[in-house]
């Protein structure tokens, strides 16, 4: 009996497992959806479960239509042994957000599980007007909504017509998140805004106040804009998606919050400035649109030159304003003075405050014949914001000494009568005494000798040598063009050689090299400034028996100095500009 009763004990033990797996194997499949609620506010969050008792692969959500899913797909597995019986539970979550109200539904999901397809059966959800105490999960999203903002710091709301404004733009993030990177999505036009950036090194984090709460922050972007329209303007708002990583309500093992990674989008919304027009009344007849606070000055670089020398008269404005957005006022030169186009130079730079520093127009003169010739003063007008008035500056005349050289035409003049010696009555006649009882001072007379003839003659023979002098010296005079090549192959040696000492700095190397190309043009083509184009040069130089090759690598030189405002160029390309600029200069010399 004993051992007939061990045998049953153990087949019971070896039936058991088959007994378990058979009422697992029985058990039905079941896959549901579930929804926290088929009512709710436009304004609330939806959560949205998939539940199934057995695991399975290849789940499929459905498409969610009229909601945004702020999170998820979220999984959770939860399996346990009661009394000998297994329960499994998988489920798939969602937190969705209704985009407007109306009845929506939500989807059938799919899942495979042993090799079969299952669909959960579609639920309708209606979307309500906004209700006051929004209920639901509180979402990743919600989360960043509150401790995420990005700010556009206007520093004047109400500018009058090409004064500076600043936009400084700034994300604000509490302590409870974390801001790993951020990418930007729409970058501002600014339109109706002359507009510049300040660039800067490094994003450097910062501690700081947003409305009344402690909050750290990172300054994105800080822009200098001037606006070009009176009234009413738009500054476009910059948006940017930012990855952070945002708290959740679980826990590790030792109690600490667990936090989750997310996207967030994030706008700094549009900023509206009045501008205010310049007013009318007080406004000079030569205003030319300037705004700010400047110096005004004409200056010459010498007094006192001979003819067919030159010096440089240069018109500058200094100071703190719209400098690249005005007109300098113009020379007004006697016609008798020869005068190339002025040149431009700029040294401003920009902060928050807006431009600073100074422009400056330099004119070349060159006198033809001697005299004395005024450069007659010139006014300035600018308008003063902080004053809120315009400002009236002028220039001193300044008169040119032309000393050595040619004359103008020949004037006769009418030369006044002195006066008269007036002769007493009575004392006109004197004796005049017959021998004068002279003595020879010298033994051989002077009349009849060779002293005599060599005095004599001697400025005769020099007659053809004068004659031929001042022919030769007038026809120089004459030659105006020759004068102005002459002029023109100084400046280019000139410039080229400035171009070889600011070999490292682009910006100085390249407009020196460009006006040395400039002038080399002028002394060979006989070109003007103005009728500068590629195509002209290439024809007039290949008509001259200039090389393709040569013609080729002057215009590659002029795209490279064009080039070279808007690229970043390396000294070692400047160097290669400068030995290809002297090659080809060399060469068109011998061909042309």
């Amino acid at each position: 009996m004993k051992q007939l009763f061990g045998h049953i004990i153990l087949l019971a033990f070896c039936l058991a497992p088959v007994a378990l797996l058979a009422q697992r194997t029985g058990e039905e499949v079941s896959f549901e959806l579930q929804v926290s609620k088929e009512r709710l506010g436009v304004n609330e969050r939806l959560r949205v479960e998939f539940t199934m008792n057995q695991d399975g692969d290849n789940f499929i959500p459905p498409d969610f239509e009229g909601f945004r899913v702020l999170m998820g797909p979220s999984q959770a597995i939860s399996s346990s042994w009661v009394n000998g019986v297994r329960s499994f539970s998988k489920t798939y979550g969602y937190v969705l957000a209704p985009l407007e109200k109306g009845v929506y539904t939500i989807g059938q999901a799919s899942i495979v599980i042993s090799g079969n397809t299952y669909k959960t059966i579609p639920k309708k959800v209606t979307i309500t007007e906004a209700v006051d105490q929004p209920g639901g999960p509180s979402s990743l999203d919600d989360v960043a909504d509150q401790n995420l903002h990005l700010i556009a710091e206007v520093s004047k709301t109400d500018p009058y017509l090409n004064e500076p404004i600043s936009v400084v733009y700034k994300l604000y993030f509490s302590s409870s998140v974390g801001v790993s990177n951020f990418r930007p999505l729409d970058n501002p036009k600014y339109n109706n805004f002359w507009s510049q950036e300040i660039p800067f090194s490094k994003y450097s984090i910062e501690n700081g106040m947003f409305e009344g709460q402690p909050y750290r922050y990172v300054v994105l972007k800080r822009v200098v804009l001037y606006p070009q329209k009176e009234g009413e303007l738009d500054i476009e708002p910059l948006a940017l998606e930012v990855s952070l990583e945002v708290p959740t309500e679980r826990r590790n093992f030792f109690g600490e919050r667990i936090y989750a990674n997310t996207n967030k989008t994030v706008s700094a919304g549009k900023r509206t400035i009045q501008v205010r027009p310049l007013p009318v009344a007080g406004r000079p007849a030569d205003f030319t649109g300037a705004v700010g606070s400047f110096d005004f000055k004409v200056e010459a670089s010498r007094d006192a030159l001979n003819a067919s020398e030159s010096l440089q008269a240069t018109v500058s404005v200094a100071g703190k304003g719209n400098l690249k957005l005005f007109q300098l006022p113009k020379l007004t030169l006697p016609s008798s003075l020869e005068v190339y186009d002025p040149e431009f130079t700029e040294d401003v730079r920009t902060t928050l405050n807006g431009m600073q520093g100074s422009v400056s127009e330099s004119y070349t003169i060159v006198p033809s014949f001697q005299g004395k010739y005024p450069i007659p003063e010139i006014s300035f007008s600018y308008f003063n914001p902080e004053t809120e008035r315009y400002e009236h500056l002028r220039s001193g005349e300044i008169t040119i000494n032309v000393q050595g050289g040619p004359t103008a035409a020949a004037t006769d003049k009418a030369t006044p009568e002195g006066p008269k010696t007036v002769v007493r009555t009575g004392d006109q006649f004197y004796f005049i005494k017959l021998n004068a009882d002279l003595t020879s001072t010298s033994s051989e007379p002077f009349f009849g000798s060779r002293r005599h003839l060599v005095w004599l003659l001697g400025p005769l023979a020099l007659i053809p040598l004068f004659v031929v002098f001042r022919r030769k010296r007038e026809k120089r005079e004459r030659d105006v063009e020759g004068l102005k090549i002459k002029r023109a192959n100084r400046l280019a040696k000139k410039y080229l050689s400035r171009a070889r000492k600011e070999l490292g700095d682009k910006e100085a190397f390249y407009v020196a090299l460009e006006k040395a190309l400039h002038n080399y043009l002028k002394a060979q083509l006989k070109l003007e400034t103005s009728e500068f184009s590629k195509d002209k040069i290439q024809e007039l130089l290949i008509e001259r028996g200039a090389t393709e090759t040569s013609v080729g690598g002057f215009t590659e030189l002029l795209v490279n100095c064009e080039m070279a405002r808007y690229s970043p160029f390396s000294r070692v390309q400047m160097q290669q500009d400068y030995d290809k600029a002297s090659q080809v200069i060399t060469a068109l010399d011998k061909e042309i």
